[in-house]
């Protein structure tokens, strides 16, 4: 039986024009896979507003609809494992790039992109943590595992207002960080500071123009979400030791440095990848950030809208003036 639903999406036009619309569609029209959901949640994150704006780089065929994240209920399945009734969270993979994602009222995905919702924590949770959250954390994770410790000194969030950024700040304090936080928008200061961060510096301060290979060491650990050259001079600053967990490149994807840091001061240069991060290690990351990881003022960090408000926080986050995590929701009457 086939259910129709709302959906965003997006037309290419004969002239080379995106066209963005909110239109009805039919399970019927999704792709093959083991698992149909009902979303109830999904979020903004940057790889989506590229998608809807008609990137092909992130998104090679249109029309299409996208939406990297999706929380919701199973209503079909043709595994074990999953059933009707159970309350899943898909990130990452395919979904929302090539494959029709959460910013539709279901989606139909293989079983081994799926993960069971976390104890402890609702399906609006997760979406206001969603892919930016995740890896916000899989850097804290990876910073944890080269020995960056609370004890070792201050750890540098740059592009501190944006998802990942944001989220990373509250993570970061939350378990007893040092935080500076970079970003351009200065004026959000009482915003960072009530996330925990320790220090708030305009991202300018923190980028060298000067081309030295080394400037002083300050860093134990670096949070970059932005690439280029504040990413080159966080290496050039970070501690013997430390590391550096590269997850964005919303500034610039070039990386303009010298191998300096790495043999003068053993600096570790950790890439981050979310999307196909193993379903074992997402199992393990969702749990924890259910429990032990748990971010406190996480309502905070995040606003609800829906599929007819998408179009403005589309054009915000592209113009880098989004603050925090956008939740988009199906359905409003109840946060479940």
């Amino acid at each position: 039986m086939s259910i129709s639903f709302d959906a965003y999406w997006v037309q290419e036009q004969t002239d080379g024009a995106f066209e963005r619309s909110i239109i009805t569609r039919s399970t019927a029209d999704l792709p093959a896979g083991d698992i149909l959901i009902r979303v109830l949640y999904s979020s903004l994150n940057f790889k989506d507003a590229l998608s809807a704006t008609g990137n092909k780089g992130v998104t090679r065929k249109y029309p299409h609809t996208p939406g990297v994240d999706a929380a919701g209920i199973v209503e079909e399945s043709a595994v074990p494992g999953f059933g009707p009734g159970d309350a899943v969270v898909v990130i990452g993979y395919d979904l929302g790039m090539n494959t029709a994602g959460g910013w539709g009222g279901f989606i139909r995905v293989p079983a081994g992109w799926v993960v069971k919702l976390p104890e402890g924590m609702t399906m609006y949770e997760c979406m206001m943590l969603g892919t930016a959250g995740f890896t916000a954390a899989q850097c804290i994770e990876a910073l944890q595992r080269h020995g960056v410790t609370p004890d070792r000194g201050e750890v540098l969030v740059s592009g501190a207002t944006g998802g990942v950024g944001s989220i990373a700040v509250a993570l970061l304090s939350h378990l007893g960080y040092r935080v500076v936080a970079a970003t351009g928008k200065i004026g959000e200061s009482k915003f960072l500071q009530a996330l925990g961060a320790a220090t708030v510096v305009h991202r300018d301060e923190l980028t060298d123009p000067s081309g030295r290979a080394l400037l002083k060491e300050r860093w134990a650990g670096v949070v970059d979400t932005v690439g280029g050259g504040l990413l080159a001079t966080a290496l050039k600053s970070t501690l013997y030791g430390g590391s550096v967990a590269a997850c964005g490149l919303v500034a610039s994807p070039k990386l303009e440095t010298t191998l300096y840091p790495f043999i003068l001061r053993g600096v570790n240069l950790l890439g981050i990848d979310s999307a196909a991060c193993p379903i074992e290690d997402r199992r393990s990351l969702w749990q924890k950030l259910a429990t032990v990881w748990r971010v406190p003022l996480l309502e905070h960090l995040a606003r609800e809208v829906t599929l007819e408000q998408l179009d403005r926080e589309i054009d915000l986050i592209l113009q880098g003036n989004q603050i925090g995590r956008v939740v988009v929701a199906h359905r409003r009457p109840t946060k479940a």
